[in-house]
């Protein structure tokens, strides 16, 4: 029989898919691999869903949202229009990229960084520009020079950091968006872990005129599932993605009305996010008194060397905690190969997390 004809765009055929982190059906295995919420969200989002009129599902919901993006735009003391609500963070970098990037531009990131970048970038069949962290997971200083050089139309900067969790300081991502000839794209989607009290871009990326923020609803709020996100700028690059490139209706009626109520309830989310930090702080101890450092962490997760002197090494310790019934992540990639990355959980999970890798550690 012969090979059946691919269809496929050339650049699809040649570039490999973003791979998702392990998603068990087994409610006993302890989920530290995906960074999500320990948490459940806001019980205004179970009064949402048992008092939802079903009957409202025969129209169509709002096309922009508007509900939603009055409620962020309270919160964060903006107008709507600085606001474009998307199906998860992941819908707004798509857009971003179909919006002002021409297939052939160049596209920036760090390295390492999300992965799902590369993956969009080769969709819209466009070129990388990689620039390597330090070994402190810092800058260098040449970052937006290097951009410049190979006429990178948008950049990708998560901030916080992944995999690595350290953060740069508002006015450092200032210099940077002052410095590049394209757009920056500032993925917060770890924003609210952030413990630092007068660490916010918003006001910066509103009158700026190439930020673009990235916010979702998946981590801080507890809505993975949901997937929910939004962005924020001027409205200049916010505009012809609300009006032009994005889906007809892209956010359905139940998770427009989730996820309002979701960002309105910041008392909740507060209490929330102090719980994820504080157990951030006693995990990070813990570990490291099994010797598996970790730099200061931002984020819900922590990047956790493991060291020479170990008998086992990280791909080995993620194999033996999943064997256990825990999941972590682990990264093949070459600056990543001894490092795994735990996300922060309940303090049961945390207390038996530490506890399987004391016997593992000691079982040689």
């Amino acid at each position: 029989m012969p090979k059946p004809h691919s269809y496929q765009r050339q650049n699809i055929l040649n570039m490999s898919g973003y791979v998702s982190g392990e998603q068990p059906d087994n409610a006993s295995v302890i989920k530290l691999n995906t960074n999500e919420n320990p948490y459940p969200p806001s019980p205004a989002v179970d009064a949402i869903l048992k008092g939802f009129d079903t009957s409202r599902l025969r129209r169509y919901p709002s096309p922009r949202a508007d509900h939603f993006r009055d409620c962020a735009a309270s919160v964060h003391h903006i107008h709507r229009n600085n606001i474009i609500a998307t199906r998860g963070g992941d819908e707004l970098l798509r857009l971003l990229l179909t919006t002002f990037v021409d297939p052939g531009d160049c596209i920036g990131m760090t390295d390492p960084t999300y992965s799902l970048y590369k993956v969009l970038a080769a969709i819209q069949n466009s070129r990388c520009k990689m620039v390597p962290l330090t070994d402190q997971w810092s800058l260098p200083g040449t970052f937006a020079d290097d951009l410049n050089q190979d006429n990178c139309k948008l950049t990708f900067l998560v901030n916080p950091h992944a995999p690595s969790g350290c953060l740069l300081p508002p006015e450092r991502i200032s210099a940077i968006a002052n410095s590049l000839d394209g757009l920056l794209i500032v993925d917060e989607a770890y924003i609210d872990f952030v413990d630092l009290p007068n660490h916010d871009l918003t006001t910066m990326a509103v009158n700026s005129q190439n930020i673009v923020l990235l916010r979702t609803l998946s981590k801080g709020y507890g809505l993975a599932g949901l997937r929910f996100g939004y962005g924020i700028g001027p409205e200049h690059l916010i505009d012809p993605m609300l009006n032009k490139t994005k889906d007809s209706f892209n956010l359905d009626t139940i998770s427009q009305e989730i996820a309002a109520a979701a960002i309105s309830d910041q008392a909740y989310a507060g209490e929330i996010w102090a719980k994820i930090r504080q157990q951030r702080r006693s995990l990070q101890e813990g570990l490291t008194f099994l010797g598996l450092n970790s730099p200061v962490s931002h984020t819900n997760f922590l990047l956790v060397t493991v060291p020479r002197t170990c008998a086992k090494n990280a791909e080995r310790l993620y194999q033996e905690l999943k064997a256990e019934k825990i999941l972590v992540r682990y990264f093949p990639e070459q600056r990543l190969s001894n490092k795994l990355r735990i996300s922060i959980g309940t303090p049961a999970e945390n207390t038996h997390l530490l506890a399987t890798l004391t016997n593992l550690l000691e079982s040689g």
